[in-house]
């Protein structure tokens, strides 16, 4: 197994070479960059998240396959400019495991004090990255959603957060009157301060905003399609409905969950 492990592996860097040679490889793959294949990184990741959503094993399989060509490629480019390779990816993730688990590869310490090692590791990591604030390293290539909560939990941990829930659920309101008072210039700052909010509050309930989301999204999708299928069992166009009668399927396919 660990044998089939390692040759499967020198296989795929070998075949990433292949494709990169200057002279015999892929002409896509030999024009590629960091930046361009930056977005089908992000794409993969999504799909290994989706698969996972959708308890599809088979799909995982393939989708982590897909991922792990991101980080193959990734690799070969930075090798080809003389800066890192796989190998050098590999020891740099498995070197950051070993130094934050000092409970699995070094002392003992108690939950409470793996924790607090913990953050207390990443926060030094930043630091010797140049970090100068509480909430630098936080990626910009993110999703808006995810970001505002990392930027959030960031600020928390140097105490600039609501107590509890209650305070956070004042900011919505404030921020939910502001945009219906907003003119036409500050109407997009104003939802960005609703957004913003509305993520606080969820995460100051002990919900991740992105699973929430997700969650709202399915059922949306799921309500929506029975919708459509109960207007047309009953040769109705959907679209041409009225709001009211729409709102009735809606009410329709709520009772029937």
């Amino acid at each position: 197994m660990t044998q089939n492990r390692h040759q499967q592996i020198d296989r795929l860097l070998t075949i990433m070479a292949r494709l990169r040679d200057p002279q015999d490889g892929c002409e896509w793959d030999k024009e590629q960059t960091f930046a361009t294949i930056a977005p089908y990184t992000i794409e993969e990741a999504y799909e290994v998240a989706e698969a996972i959503a959708h308890d599809d094993l088979s799909s995982l399989r393939e989708e982590l396959g897909d991922l792990l060509l991101q980080v193959v490629f990734h690799a070969r480019m930075a090798e080809e400019l003389g800066h890192f390779a796989f190998g050098d990816v590999a020891a740099a993730i498995s070197d950051k495991l070993e130094a934050r688990h000092p409970h699995i590869f070094g002392d003992d310490v108690s939950d409470d004090a793996q924790i607090d090692r913990w953050e207390k590791l990443k926060a030094s990591e930043r630091v010797a990255k140049g970090a100068t604030s509480a909430i630098d390293g936080v990626a910009l290539s993110l999703p808006a959603l995810m970001r505002a909560e990392k930027l959030q939990k960031r600020a928390a941990r140097v105490g600039f957060d609501w107590p509890d829930p209650s305070g956070a659920a004042d900011k919505v309101r404030e921020e939910m009157q502001e945009l219906a008072e907003a003119g036409a210039a500050e109407r997009l700052e104003e939802a960005g301060d609703l957004l913003f909010a509305a993520v606080n509050l969820v995460r100051l309930n002990g919900i991740a905003p992105e699973d929430a989301l997700r969650a709202a999204n399915a059922k949306f999708e799921r309500r929506f399609r029975a919708m459509e299928t109960l207007s047309a069992q009953e040769n109705r166009d959907f679209a041409a409905l009225s709001l009211e009668e729409q709102e009735g399927y809606w009410q329709a396919v709520k009772r029937a969950e």
